[in-house]
């Protein structure tokens, strides 16, 4: 396993993590199957899991509490609040009120009294940056957090969220977590130019283009993903946008077979080797799942295969840029454009 320095704060973390949205109901994997997995991700010298309160409504957070038991200090356990957690329109976004609460509820569902890396799930446009950071720091001051970033932030965002930090005199965000696979290549003409400038540790989400990249979809083939149960318009082979990644899949796949690796290994391999990124999150939901990515811990890819990737999947471009998450506000509510 190869280790990487999370940004700028000394921590030392694993080129690959082991990310946890898939423990609970999202994911059908129960307990026992979740200590398992974690078990062996830690002795595979996998060192961060990151989860988050949404993920199955908190019981991945507790599932992680439970398969971390007795193994604490040896992990870099990173946590997310932000998105909707029940009906009522305060218990999201970015407000004092809310992270503060949210924070407690995650450190119960864990059972520890801290978290490594606290993050903003997503920009929330009804709150200040101000008001968000001034609650961060203080959750650090207060022993709760050692560090905190963001995740899925419009690069315009990051840099406010940096200018903000200095002027208010506020600790900043240290880590930015993108979606990022070689099908989802428009943040490298934007986000990781910017977490470089600011020294951010970057964590991607989805190196496997959900499912897309791990093998399991191919033409002519049934989908096999659990996604396609909850996410059926992401799979439909009749839209445009998902009949380009299936001939970029089909291509790609090619690539692989004479480089002598699988399409994890090459999809893994490509994020893990951009500069800005410091860690690949893999999300199995099976032990099987598992030793199949971590089957590509210290893969580094040559020139040439990076080279023949670019000719596929052009630098800078999204195959289904509308599933980025990352979009302006403006852009998705009319009303934001009209007086």
């Amino acid at each position: 396993m190869q280790y990487r320095t999370l940004g700028r704060t000394g921590v030392q973390v694993s080129a690959l993590a082991l990310g946890a949205m898939n423990f609970g109901k999202i994911g059908n994997t129960t307990q026992d199957e979740a200590t398992a997995i974690v078990g062996a991700a830690l002795d595979a010298g996998v060192n961060l899991i990151d989860t988050a309160d949404v993920y199955s409504g908190g019981q991945s957070e507790e599932m992680v509490g439970k398969a971390i038991a007795g193994r604490r200090d040896d992990i870099v356990l990173a946590t997310k609040a932000g998105l909707p957690m029940g009906e009522d329109r305060n218990r999201r976004g970015g407000s004092r009120r809310w992270l503060f609460t949210a924070l407690d509820d995650s450190l119960r569902r864990l059972g520890v009294d801290h978290v490594d890396l606290f993050q903003i799930h997503r920009w929330d446009p009804a709150t200040s940056d101000d008001e968000t950071l001034s609650a961060l720091t203080d959750l650090q001051r207060a022993g709760k957090i050692r560090y905190f970033g963001s995740s899925t932030f419009p690069a315009y965002r990051v840099v406010q969220a940096q200018w903000a930090a200095r002027e208010h005199g506020l600790s900043r965000y240290v880590t930015e977590q993108p979606s990022y696979s070689i099908l989802q290549r428009g943040v490298e003409g934007h986000v990781l130019p910017v977490t470089e400038e600011y020294g951010m540790g970057v964590l991607v989400w989805s190196p496997l283009a959900s499912g897309w990249l791990s093998g399991a979809i191919r033409e002519g083939q049934e989908v096999a993903t659990n996604r396609s149960a909850f996410m059926k318009q992401r799979f439909d082979t009749t839209i445009p946008a998902n009949r380009a990644k299936l001939d970029a899949v089909e291509k790609l796949a090619k690539v692989a077979d004479q480089a002598g690796l699988t399409m994890i290994q090459l999809a893994l391999g490509f994020v893990t080797a951009h500069p800005a990124v410091t860690t690949a999150l893999i999300g199995p939901r099976t032990m099987d799942h598992l030793h199949s990515q971590l089957a590509a811990a210290d893969t580094v890819l040559p020139a040439d295969v990076l080279d023949a990737i670019d000719t596929i999947v052009a630098p800078g471009v999204d195959l289904a840029a509308h599933e980025k998450n990352d979009t302006p506000p403006a852009l998705l509510d009319a009303t934001l454009r009209r007086r």
